[in-house]
């Protein structure tokens, strides 16, 4: 297992959100977490990247214990998270934006090998590397914070939403770059997404959650889309 969730309990100050989230990741592949809305599922990514705290339970990733280490740790360990909305520095240029996400780099040679395999992931972001981001379309935009966050060819990459406000056709193309990151940079991937039908023909396992807890798992996702019950109880 590259990451390992063992009876997590977090939230927001005194209110706890998470209880008792039990899952893991094994290294290469694709997990999707899905359910209603307030079920937890970014509160779970939050807490994997270190932005909210641990209350109790413990998070091993590489079989190190880091649910008390600090959020650049973690990142310096190779876990990157991409929030939801393609958030990018809108007054740079995609290059630059690259460039942001390459702060932890140590030479210039390290930065050209993360820039050219983003570019290989993510052409459109090499034809466009001196327009500024906020002239993107949406999906370029997603593409463009999916490709930073890669800068540091973090092991694991954590998505909230990535199809967030995307057309159709453009979330389709998505995640077919979702998968080649996968499997061309060998990145390990939780993604966590509304958009169910989607997501679990990428996925290798999926997780559902509803009120903060872990209430499935299935190793066939392609199976959920054909279970209507399943759907109606714990997807809508």
């Amino acid at each position: 297992m590259l990451l390992e969730l063992k009876e997590v309990e977090a939230g927001y100050g005194k209110k706890k959100v998470l209880s008792g989230v039990s899952f893991g990741i094994e290294k290469g592949n694709l997990l999707a977490i899905v359910g209603p809305n307030g079920a937890g599922k970014t509160t779970t990514l939050r807490v994997i990247s270190g932005q909210l705290p641990l209350y109790r339970g413990a998070i091993l990733f590489d079989q190190q214990e880091v649910g008390q280490r600090a959020a650049f740790d973690r990142v310096r360990r190779g876990i990157c998270m991409v929030p939801q909305g393609g958030k990018v520095f809108k007054p740079l240029t995609v290059l630059e934006n690259l460039e942001m996400g390459a702060y932890l780099l140590k030479n210039r040679t390290e930065f050209e090998k993360s820039l050219n395999q983003v570019y290989s992931l993510f052409p459109i972001l090499e034809e466009r590397k001196h327009q500024l981001s906020s002239t993107l379309s949406g999906g370029e935009q997603q593409m463009l914070a999916i490709g930073r966050g890669l800068m540091l060819t973090p092991k694991l990459l954590l998505l909230d939403e990535p199809s967030l406000g995307l057309a159709p056709f453009i979330l389709r193309d998505l995640m077919k770059s979702i998968v080649h990151v996968k499997e061309q940079a060998k990145t390990s991937i939780v993604i966590v997404e509304q958009n169910v039908n989607e997501v679990l023909k990428i996925a290798d396992r999926v997780y559902g959650m509803k009120l903060g807890k872990i209430v499935f798992h299935e190793e066939n996702p392609e199976r959920l889309l054909m279970d209507e019950k399943l759907r109606k109880a714990y997807l809508a």
